[in-house]
C-alpha cells in the first residue's frame, strides 16, 4: 500500500510490523510475512542508519524500534496506523495479535 511512497515492499513491512508490536526482530519479521530476511535487513539497517529506528541486543537477538528522538515520530506512527486499517481483517487481527511465548514444558499453571 505505501510501497510507490517508499519505493520497497520491504521496508512497508518492516515499518508496519513495528508499529503493530513496538520492537521485533528479524526472524519474527521474515516469519510472519514469509520472506527472506536480507531484504528485510537492508531496510533495518537503512532505517537505523537514518534514525528512524533504534536497535538492541537482548542476549544474542537483536531488537528493532521506533526511535523516540525521531522528530517526525508521530506523524510516521499515523500515518502507519492509518495504513494499518485499510489491511485485509485477516492479517490485521494477525498482525495485532498479542505475542506470547510458548510456556516452559512443565510449568504449573
Amino acid at each position: 500500500m505505501l510501497e510507490s511512497f517508499l519505493a520497497s515492499a520491504s521496508c512497508e513491512r518492516v515499518l508496519i510490523f513495528l508499529v503493530a508490536h513496538d520492537e521485533g526482530y528479524l526472524r519474527e519479521m521474515a516469519d510472519f510475512f514469509q520472506t527472506s530476511t536480507s531484504p528485510l535487513l537492508k531496510q533495518l539497517e537503512k532505517l537505523e542508519s537514518g534514525g528512524v529506528l533504534y536497535s538492541r541486543l537482548a542476549g544474542r537477538t537483536r531488537l528493532y524500534g521506533y526511535n523516540p528522538r525521531y522528530p517526525f515520530l508521530k506523524e510516521l506512527r499515523a500515518l502507519l496506523e492509518k495504513v494499518l486499517d485499510f489491511y485485509p481483517e485477516e492479517v490485521r487481527t494477525t498482525l495485532l495479535a498479542n505475542r506470547q511465548r510458548p510456556r516452559r514444558k512443565g510449568k504449573p499453571l
